[in-house]
């Protein structure tokens, strides 16, 4: 398949299989690419969303290695924060994650965390096999 290289594709241009990768040229200077979503918001249909609460994060980063959207964002290798303009609202991360309680519940789209974190689920008692 031959295309302008600087030519937007649509979905259907692309081969199945296909990589694609999110920087242009040099990943330091984060020239992004234009046919990747990091350029615009696509979170305006989201209905739920990943609310963190940090008491028992043990930073494995399960979240982020899941996360479709790199909508998790760590840095020096711990939770740092949710890209909330990427974010989908699949529930992966959440569902992912190891803790007892999870660190990262779903909750709807308009709660605020700080609401959220008053509802937060209380640890599971281990169930007996």
């Amino acid at each position: 398949m031959v295309h302008d290289e600087n030519a937007l594709l649509g979905w259907s241009d692309f081969e199945a299989g296909a990589i694609l990768f999110s920087y242009k040229g040099d990943r330091a200077n984060n020239e992004f690419h234009e046919n990747n979503s990091i350029m615009h918001s696509v979170a305006d249909w989201r209905v739920v969303k990943p609310i963190f609460n940090p008491a028992g994060c043990i930073h494995c980063q399960f979240c982020w290695v899941a996360c479709p959207d790199s909508a998790i964002i760590a840095k020096d290798k711990k939770f740092d924060h949710i890209d909330y303009d990427h974010c989908k609202g699949c529930g992966i991360c959440a569902d992912q994650c190891p803790t007892n309680p999870k660190s990262l519940v779903m909750f709807p789209d308009l709660t605020k965390e700080n609401e959220a974190l008053k509802m937060w689920p209380a640890k599971e008692a281990k169930k007996e096999q």
